[in-house]
């Protein structure tokens, strides 16, 4: 008796792969969008399916060599190809949100998936720890900017955070690798003449009024972050951090000597003025 067999092309078979990759980031991308107008029941529900179809994209042999360009929510990649980093966000009905995240690391084995949970209710002082992709400081990264400090490539992170009804939050994170494994955090921020402790951050952390906006971007051409300054409306609301917004004036961080050096009042409107040696007569003075 005589059996027959069906050989399918290679190609097709790849086709059809790519065809149910595109129907996964449809339902990811349909699922995000019903998510942001839902009650937190049903937001949970949908958040569920979002994270079983994501790791079904990243958790598959060669996703780290993938692109993601049309996969509809926030992601960066690091310009070395060490890491791609996707983040999405939860909005409550009160105000606040939950973050949530997938890094996909480039390993010697090949590639590892990480997922990240958003710990930021249970880290009273976010500026200070350095933590781990089961303990985050949650946001929605929109940039990344990789410096170098004794062989350790650290990569800067720009990112937003929505807080509360009243408050908003912008962050620089930094993301590195020990023994292979990722952390956020890391000591490479210069204290400022009025910080009052000895502690460098492992990150910073930036609140100001929902109702306002607040510019926070790395300009190539400057080589620095440029950043709003904020101030509270009134002298007698220092630190709280719901009444601060834009004053019109400028500060940036600059990569020097292994740090990210802290450097006030900038004006954008002289670039000569915006270097690094500038940045430390302000931290010496």
């Amino acid at each position: 008796m005589r059996t027959s067999s069906i050989i399918v092309p290679l190609f097709a078979l790849g086709g059809l792969a790519s065809l149910a990759q595109d129907d996964v980031k449809a339902r990811i991308a349909a699922n995000l969008e019903r998510s942001a107008s839902v009650a937190s029941i049903e937001q949970d529900s949908l958040n569920g399916v979002i994270k079983a179809d994501l790791r079904t994209l990243l958790d598959r042999p060669g996703a780290i060599n993938s692109s993601y360009a049309d996969l509809a929510m926030t992601k960066v990649e690091a310009p070395d190809g060490a890491f791609k980093l996707f983040t999405w966000n939860l909005p409550r009905t009160d105000g606040t949100h939950l973050f949530e995240g997938f890094l996909l690391t480039r390993t010697p084995q090949g590639q590892a998936l990480y997922e990240l949970r958003d710990m930021t209710g249970k880290i009273a002082a976010p500026e200070v720890p350095e933590l781990g992709p089961e303990k985050w400081y949650g946001a929605l990264y929109y940039d990344v900017v990789p410096v170098k400090k004794g062989g350790r490539t650290y990569y800067t992170l720009l990112g937003w955070k929505g807080y509360s009804k009243a408050e908003t939050r912008k962050v620089i994170e930094v993301l590195s690798f020990k023994g292979g494994k990722p952390r956020f955090g890391a000591p490479i921020f210069s204290s400022t003449k009025n910080s009052g402790s000895r502690i460098k951050p492992m990150r910073r952390v930036f609140g100001y009024a929902f109702s306002v906006t607040m510019t926070l971007k790395y300009d190539p051409a400057l080589e620095a972050i440029i950043m709003d300054h904020l101030s509270p409306h009134r002298p007698d609301l220092k630190d709280q951090w719901a009444f601060y917004g834009p004053d019109m004036t400028h500060d940036g961080y600059f990569w020097h000597k292994g740090e990210w050096w802290f450097g006030p009042e900038i004006d954008l409107r002289e670039p000569e003025n915006t270097k690094p040696g500038k940045a430390l007569d302000h931290q010496k003075h």
